[in-house]
């Protein structure tokens, strides 16, 4: 017998024989090799799907305490920019007050009315102006006697206390009378106000200034909290706040909630407001006492949950944020991780004995061709991935066979075209990701701007109205509304970016624009101490521009060029035909340049070198040109400076 098998064996072909004698020597060692693999990949399963979870839930609690840090770092620039807002809307009237007392000075220098009926009709003026809800204006003397006062009038105040014992109006006149001319000064103090029904005091502010010749010191008082807090407001941020924690969800039944350090539960799905310090898990242990008392760590309790048979072990991750005082916690059930772990491993199981059985088919073709026909077109394959992992994605593999090596070099040659487009892709959606950010971001700039540019332009109207055009004041007031309404204008500007607006043209001089511009932004403080030379050529003909634009593109590259350079620096301007078909304008300075990995990024929306820039003032510029049809470069080198070139058509085709 043993014979006839040698026999038999001795008669196959040899690629029979390599089967017969290889075949058993790679599926057995591969069937013990994939068991031992199985076991361990299903092992390192478990623990890496647990260690993801817990990573997970770890994640999910800082993004919590960032968008709360967020929230808060919000309220706080809100709060400053409302204060500098408040104090100035109080200087303003300070001085607006001041102003009218002159006037009747001066009526009274002239011989038109008396000291008392110029004093009375001030008096009468003082009385109109509220400020927030029970603010007003008020003249006290430097001996404490109030002459202009809602309902104190005539009453000596100079040894008034406020509820701190501190002698407020005693203080408010010594500082008055060491005041420098034209000074506006504050104070703040705490006074509960018996006539308004406060049961506790509240901090007052108040502005002032101090006239001599009437020995008046005229006052602007109003509460803070009816001018810097406003509850409303954010009590509905807070809700969006809420409702955005509340969205995100834990594995299946997970969530996220906060609560105070005494257990009340400030953000939860079901107990919100509830105090939860007592309640205990199923073996009667108290857990949130637990994690109030640590404020930061992991937990696991058994937990029953409505509609569970039995209690499943539940695992929790707390951080604590201070300002606040709130503990954020991100809880999860433990045996929705085990699912995971547990699908996995039967698919490693089904994967384990598939695998040998695919292995020893694949041997078993391997065996029955020439080692040249395979490692030949292998060797080009190799060739050309590597080339791809290089990043040339245009490199393609020669397909030489309809066999499987060609069937695998056109599918990996399709793989090398879908690669390319889909980074072409992302790099689409990436950008539209930034359009789509800007919309969000422009909405807020527009709510947040808009406001104070009203009360500019109110009060820069009712000043306009106050004094005759003959005054020296009457051109900065003019001024002061014209760039109030650009302002609003570039606001728009900026709401309509990603509809491309198209500029509103008009006949324009260049030359006699920028050197307009420059004359007004040598104003601006980033300008003070920075020399800025024009050159410009006398031979540019009039085009069609929108002149508005051109000027947020000019200021926008003087400020960029003035940030960049230090004190004492240098901006070149200069203008010249380029060609016959284009004006050129330069930009030059001699700052601290830009990186070459920076200059091809510098256009992009909210990319920005700067500490505390937004990204957006370029990519207007850019789009601002492209509109007029023209062109802009940068040619910059690090520690050399910078130079902006635009190049703008004399005549526009129309489209």
């Amino acid at each position: 017998m043993i014979r006839n098998l040698f026999a038999f064996f001795n008669n196959l072909k040899i690629r029979w024989k390599m089967l017969v004698i290889t075949l058993p020597l790679l599926v057995f060692p591969i069937f013990l090799l994939g068991g031992m693999i199985g076991y361990i990949a299903t092992t390192e399963a478990y623990k890496g799907i647990i260690d993801a979870s817990k990573a997970d839930l770890d994640h999910m609690a800082s993004f919590t305490l960032d968008l709360l840090d967020g929230h808060h770092r919000q309220f706080e620039v809100y709060r400053e920019d409302k204060k500098k807002t408040v104090r100035q809307e109080m200087k303003t009237l300070v001085e607006l007050a001041y102003t009218l007392i002159n006037e009747q000075q001066h009526q009274y220098d002239l011989g038109n009315i008396s000291l008392s009926e110029a004093q009375q009709s001030t008096r009468n003026s003082f009385k109109d102006v509220s400020i927030g809800s029970s603010g007003y204006l008020f003249a006290v003397t430097s001996k404490g006697e109030l002459r202009v006062h809602p309902t104190r009038e005539g009453e000596n105040i100079i040894s008034a206390k406020d509820k701190n014992g501190r002698l407020f109006i005693r203080e408010l006149a010594e500082r008055a009378l060491n005041s420098k001319p034209g000074e506006v000064l504050y104070t703040i103090y705490p006074w509960r106000n018996e006539t308004l029904g406060d049961k506790h005091p509240r901090n007052k502010i108040v502005a002032f200034r101090y006239y001599p010749q009437w020995d008046w010191i005229v006052a602007a008082g109003g509460y803070l909290d009816e001018t810097y807090d406003d509850p409303e407001f954010e009590q509905q941020s807070l809700i969006t706040l809420s409702q955005q924690i509340k969205s995100k969800k834990v594995g299946i039944t997970g969530y996220v909630y906060c609560m105070t350090s005494d257990g009340v539960m400030t953000i939860h799905p079901d107990a919100e407001g509830q105090s939860l310090i007592s309640e205990q898990d199923t073996t009667g242990h108290k857990f949130i006492a637990e994690m109030t008392e640590k404020k930061d760590g992991w937990i696991r309790y058994p937990w029953l949950n409505k509609g569970d048979k039995k209690a499943r072990m539940k695992i929790v991750r707390y951080r604590y944020f201070a300002p606040w005082d709130w503990i954020i916690a991100v809880s999860s059930y433990e045996d929705e991780f085990y699912q995971a772990a547990n699908n996995l491993k039967w698919r490693i199981a089904g994967y384990v004995l598939l695998l040998p059985i695919l292995i020893g088919v694949v041997a078993t073709l391997l065996l029955f061709l020439a080692s040249k026909v395979m490692t030949d077109p292998i060797h080009k394959m190799i060739t050309v991935i590597r080339r791809v992992k290089q990043g040339r994605l245009d490199e393609q593999v020669p397909v030489t066979s309809h066999d499987e090596i060609g069937e695998l070099a056109i599918s990996f040659n399709r793989m090398t075209r879908i690669l390319k487009k889909n980074k072409e892709l992302e790099a689409t959606l990436a950008q539209q990701g930034k359009m789509a950010s800007l919309g969000v971001l422009s909405s807020g700039v527009a709510h947040e701007i808009n406001n104070p540019l009203g009360v500019i332009l109110g009060y820069a109207g009712h000043l306009e109205k106050k004094i005759t055009p003959e005054d020296p004041n009457y051109a900065f007031i003019h001024e002061i509304k014209r760039e109030s309404k650009r302002c609003k204008k570039i606001v728009q500007n900026l709401l309509s970016y990603s509809r491309t607006p198209r500029p509103v043209l008009e006949p324009t001089d260049i030359n006699r624009l920028l050197s307009q511009i420059i004359d007004f932004a040598s104003n601006h403080s980033d300008l003070f101490k920075i020399n800025v030379i024009e050159n410009f050529s006398t031979d540019i003909p009039k085009i069609s521009a929108d002149m508005d634009q051109l000027r947020q593109v000019t200021i926008n590259l003087l400020l960029n060029a003035a940030s960049a350079s230090a004190e004492g620096g240098e901006i070149r301007v200069a203008t010249g035909l380029d060609g016959d078909q284009f004006v050129r304008i330069e930009f030059s300075d001699d700052g601290e340049g830009i990186s070459e990995e920076n200059l091809e990024k510098i256009f992009e929306p909210f990319f920005t070198t700067k500490t505390k820039g937004t990204g957006l003032g370029l990519a207007i510029t850019k789009q601002i040109i492209e509109m007029h049809q023209g062109e802009i470069f940068i040619d910059s080198e690090t520690g050399k400076g910078t130079t902006v070139v635009i190049r703008l058509p004399l005549t526009r085709e129309e489209y």
